[in-house]
């Protein structure tokens, strides 16, 4: 069964830090929000309580310093009634058994041939990801990474569900990796705006998969010389792969 830890694992005696993104960096797509989609079709009445919040809690997910008030709304529909958090420890279990192969199409090969070039280089390797850590290491199973540290989303139980208490997100995702001894970045690959503290502490930032309107902003603020790349997202930006 998975724990219910924000983080696990320590970082290696030696090499580079190399923090990478989880959700459009290694996998094509919003993990979280598609396990707990999953989660809010199981029944009936979950699916009608999120499309009735939803006009309400979508405008939220839109716009970054609210961001995590919406999706944690739809994190309470699709476990109000739980209160604890191994019962959605066994349901991540069942959703990546149930969905494994769409799931594992997702995952970007390109992407996991860098991170398995940093782990062949004893590079100290770590995912940060605004997903459950649970979920991100049960995905990256499928290609043998599971043992590759991962910070995450803490959830617990709150409110009559299993929300998150501790989003790992901007810049809480920095004081997550200080924490846990990450306190020196050299290589930091994602895809998101809100990464940007990350981005801007590592000595080498790079943006992978970015939405095409928000490419100019990343060469402004972290200068032309970053790369901007695309790893295999085909409704994203960035310089593509070479054919």
């Amino acid at each position: 069964m998975l724990k219910a830890t924000a983080h696990e694992g320590e970082p290696a005696p030696s090499g580079k830090t190399v923090v990478f993104d989880f959700d459009h960096t290694l996998y094509d797509g919003d993990s979280g929000s598609h396990l707990f989609a999953w989660l809010i079709r199981r029944s009936w009445w979950r699916t009608a309580l999120a499309l009735l919040a939803a006009p309400v809690l979508g405008p939220l997910i839109a716009f970054l310093p609210t961001r995590r008030f919406g999706i944690s709304g739809f994190v309470w529909i699709g476990t109000v009634g739980m209160h604890r958090s191994s019962t959605v420890d066994v349901l991540t279990d069942l959703y990546v058994a149930a969905d494994r192969e769409a799931i594992g199409r997702r995952l970007l090969p390109h992407a996991l041939g860098v991170l398995q070039q940093h782990l062949d280089a004893g590079d100290r390797v770590v995912i940060a990801t605004g997903a459950p850590p649970e979920l991100a290491r049960a995905i990256l199973s499928f290609v043998a990474h599971e043992r590759v540290p991962v910070i995450g989303t803490a959830v617990g139980p709150r409110f009559g569900a299993v929300i998150a208490t501790r989003h790992c997100h901007a810049e809480e995702k920095m004081r997550m990796l200080r924490e846990a001894g990450y306190t020196q970045i050299d290589v930091a690959y994602s895809d998101s705006s809100a990464d940007l503290p990350l981005l801007k502490a590592a000595r080498h930032p790079v943006v992978v998969n970015p939405k095409p309107g928000r490419v100019a902003m990343f060469r402004r603020v972290l200068g032309n010389n970053t790369p901007v790349l695309n790893w295999g997202c085909k409704d994203r930006g960035g310089d593509q792969l070479p054919a």
